[in-house]
């Protein structure tokens, strides 16, 4: 195993703080557009810094990096720096490689394109990019996707590559179609690290607030209600 792979630390997210885990949800169950119920990641590579998210490589040309670019649609705790993406973003990483290799140019995963938490304004839905397991290509060496025939071409060529990969046809229906970009999906699946013990059963308590977080959170929300209505008495 390389320097690299070694220095991937691999995390429980039940073991960090309140807020983390409030923002990553562990194994809670959350349903698909179709209403499928799929539990969350509960295993992550902890990303301790920026320099070691540019220097991790996942693939000969595939690095962490790529996978965490976000804008401010994530939460801001989320933006910063120790960084989570589930364990299955080397699944991923394998199949652009693949990808990569048959489209005979780089490839490039657009900003939001990679791992996007429960948190995430964009996670209405539970999507596989909650996972780490799917990935919005906007340009393919210097092509940028943004005509149907250009997308079109490299769905098939993401489709090709095996029966686990799914594709969003070219459209303009958000979540069902994609006009900028090849959306390349591995469905919904959790990676267990081979140094994890599964022993240990703690899992999300259903229909009540998960964390201290989450209660101290809706306290104030309450509290500024209460605050609201007395004002206006």
């Amino acid at each position: 195993m390389s320097n690299e792979h070694q220095r991937l630390k691999v995390v429980d997210a039940f073991d960090l703080d309140d807020e983390l885990r409030a923002l990553l949800r562990p194994g809670e169950m959350v349903r698909d557009a179709q209403g499928r119920r799929h539990r969350l990641p509960r295993y992550f590579y902890e990303i301790a810094t920026h320099d070691d998210a540019m220097s991790l490589p996942l693939t000969p040309h595939f690095g962490m990096n790529e996978f965490i670019l976000v804008d401010l649609k994530e939460a801001q705790r989320l933006q910063t720096f120790p960084r989570y993406i589930p364990c299955a973003v080397r699944v991923l990483a394998f199949y652009l490689e693949q990808f990569r290799a048959a489209a005979g140019a780089s490839v490039h995963v657009q900003v939001n394109g990679g791992y996007r938490s429960p948190a995430h304004k964009l996670s209405l839905d539970a999507t596989p990019h909650m996972w780490g397991t799917a990935a919005d290509v906007y340009r393919i060496g210097t092509n940028i996707l943004k005509t149907k025939e250009s997308i079109e071409r490299y769905n098939d060529v993401a489709e090709d590559l095996s029966e686990d990969v799914t594709v969003l046809p070219y459209g303009h229906v958000t979540g069902k179609n994609a006009d900028d970009h090849v959306h390349i999906d591995l469905g919904y699946i959790t990676v267990i690290p081979r140094e994890i013990s599964e022993d240990r059963m703690e899992m999300p308590q259903e229909n009540r607030p998960r964390f201290a977080f989450e209660d101290r959170r809706r306290r104030e929300r309450r509290a500024a209600v209460q605050a609201g209505s007395t004002e206006s008495e």
